[in-house]
């Protein structure tokens, strides 16, 4: 479907072909009218198939359509990161670019400079706000958010947000706004947790669900098998191979991000890391360096996987195998965009197999072996899901076989189950049970646009949503 075939304003649609943005997104096709119509919206779509246009061009439709007499907050968007607020806002500006529709990101990381720019901003109002549920809260518990008048309450990356914590600030935002609003939840998953987010702050939502999609054909997919100690040796290899430029290696942990990005650094390969523990100016920093060339290989957590818009991006190496299918889909999805080829590598060492295994089965695809070269040793058995036993352990059973110093990893990754295990516990203790629902807004039916009475040919029936599977 094309844009024009939509319901959206003729500044919108000339915004659009200013963008060269014709044709629709399964998800886009589906949302807008719903979104125009005035309906709550729950949404399952990953990162990539264009969902911040989704919801962002009816909502900004509807901002410049009715200009109330008051300055205030109309619309409010909850992203996890810095930079996913900052790309949306980016992206809104070039949306609203003919429309009458002002927008402030609000996260962390700042100067004064820029926190004394966000008070002014929050005080006078704004059309949109993309914010992180933290800095939001920080600046509404100093007293000068009115938060009374939003209209529009927008949940982008619902499942990454309770992944980090993030379900009591969200909560204690929603206690700010008014119940007559129009409340829109996009996420990647749909586990349990977001279930019960939805009840609680959606009223009636429709739903549109697109199936996560498999890694786009252009990707050149392939795996090594190894221990843990050759992977090192495995990613010097890949870089002398000649793929060494415009990398992405993505680690399970920050402490692993950090000694790998300086064990490249001592091989004199020009990287940097990318992890929560660096401030916004040193992320900006680090993004605005690879975007630019002067880094050619970057080492990351997750917190890259999603939210950033790099399109030439010629290899993407698993250095640890993700914990979903779906995440495995969103580090992938990094390259091979806008039609370009591209490589993604992953190393799956003994404790990984049964996960890898899952991912597989997933891809509906055995993603194609690589030897690896025996100057590094020999590769394990693969036992795909028969590795390890219910419990998540892994390795041989049994043996008594193994060095001092296989012996003491063995221990260490045992503390690192239990560990675990602990944190565990602890999320478990404080993660919500039933939620209470929030006072039913007011008479839901009588809520609706100007443009439902002069532009929509009848809504008396709810739109019908094709479930895509």
């Amino acid at each position: 479907m094309r844009f024009d075939e939509l319901n959206l304003s003729d500044d919108i649609l000339d915004a659009l072909d200013a963008m060269h943005f014709e044709e629709c997104t399964p998800i886009q096709e589906q949302a807008i009218d719903i979104i125009l119509d005035g309906y709550d919206l729950i949404a399952c779509a990953q990162t990539g198939t264009g969902k911040t246009a989704a919801y962002v061009l009816p909502v900004i439709d509807l901002l410049a359509e009715r200009r109330p007499d008051h300055r205030s907050v109309r619309a409010v968007v909850m992203v996890p990161t810095h930079e996913l607020a900052q790309q949306i806002d980016r992206q809104l500006e070039g949306f609203s670019y003919y429309l009458p529709v002002s927008s402030l990101a609000i996260h962390g990381g700042n100067d004064g400079k820029a926190f004394a720019q966000q008070q002014h901003a929050l005080r006078n109002g704004a059309d949109m706000v993309i914010a992180t549920p933290g800095r939001l809260l920080a600046h509404i518990k100093m007293g000068y958010v009115d938060l009374s008048k939003v209209e529009y309450f927008i949940l982008d990356e619902a499942d990454r947000m309770l992944d980090m914590g993030f379900y009591e600030d969200i909560m204690r935002i929603v206690a700010e706004l008014p119940t007559d609003r129009q409340t829109l939840m996009f996420s990647a998953t749909m586990p349990k947790k977001i279930q019960q987010l939805a009840a609680s702050i959606l009223y009636q939502p429709k739903e549109v669900k697109i199936a996560v999609s498999k890694p786009a054909e252009k990707v050149d997919q392939s795996v090594f098998i190894c221990h843990e100690p050759q992977k090192e040796h495995l990613l010097k290899h890949l870089f002398e191979q000649g793929y060494n430029k415009r990398v992405i290696v993505f680690s399970s942990s920050k402490l692993k991000v950090r000694e790998l990005s300086q064990a490249m650094r001592r091989s004199k390969w020009k990287t940097a890391e990318m992890h929560s523990d660096l401030d916004q100016a040193a992320r900006e920093e680090v993004m605005h360096n690879f975007r630019a060339g002067r880094v050619d290989i970057l080492i990351a957590t997750d917190i890259i996987a999603r939210g950033i818009d790099i399109d030439d991006i010629e290899m993407v190496v698993n250095y640890d195998v993700p914990h979903e299918a779906e995440d495995y889909v969103h580090r992938v999805g990094r390259t091979a965009r806008a039609n370009a080829d591209g490589k993604a590598v992953t190393f799956v060492s003994e404790r990984d197999q049964r996960r890898w295994a899952q991912i597989e089965k997933f891809l509906e695809i055995e993603v194609r072996r690589e030897e690896v070269p025996a100057e590094f040793g020999s590769a394990p058995e693969y036992k795909g899901e028969a590795a390890g036993d219910r419990n998540g352990r892994h390795g041989r059973k049994g043996s008594g076989r193994g060095n001092a110093k296989d012996l003491n990893r063995g221990g260490k990754d045992r503390c690192r189950r239990n560990d675990g295990k602990s944190k565990a516990k602890t999320a478990n203790a404080q993660s919500p049970e039933k939620t209470q629902s929030p006072e039913v807004r007011k008479d839901k039916g009588k809520k609706t646009s100007a443009r439902r009475h002069h532009k929509k040919k009848s809504t008396a029936q709810a739109p019908k949503i094709e479930n895509k599977d």
